[in-house]
């Protein structure tokens, strides 16, 4: 069955991003909406305080079982947004190349924020993201 995801790059706009500009869903499919992951383990502590990669690939680790959860895999994503809690820049790239390594060729549409505070002490990462499945027949 086909992926209903098609990620549009679009030449008209400067090509210095790491992702599609542009992301449509082909019906007939499912919408899976995700909460944002959390770099937490199973007992619900929060992993590598203080290490922005380590907990950028927990939060990924985190997405990927719960977009599972809806039968859904990481290249059924049109959209993600990156929480990042810091006022550096560096930072921020960190976690965006740790994430685009768990996308691999797959590069839906997404927004890199840096924040001043995130929901679990010692966090520093946080993704959501927007996938779509495709439905039977």
């Amino acid at each position: 069955m086909p992926n209903p995801v098609a990620l549009l790059h679009v030449p008209d706009l400067a090509d210095v991003a790491d992702y599609a500009y542009t992301a449509t869903v082909e019906p007939p499919a499912r919408l899976v909406f995700t909460a944002g992951a959390c770099p937490l383990d199973a007992e619900g502590r929060t992993v590598a305080p203080g290490d922005h990669a380590a907990q950028a690939r927990e939060v990924m680790a985190n997405l990927e079982t719960a977009l599972g959860a809806a039968d859904a895999r990481l290249t059924d994503v049109v959209k993600t947004t990156v929480y990042v809690a810091s006022a550096r820049q560096a930072d921020l790239v960190t976690v965006w190349e740790v994430v685009r390594d768990f996308f691999g060729d797959h590069d839906p549409p997404s927004t890199l924020l840096g924040v001043a505070m995130l929901g679990y002490t010692d966090q520093l990462v946080e993704v959501e993201a927007v996938a779509a499945v495709r439905m039977a027949a």
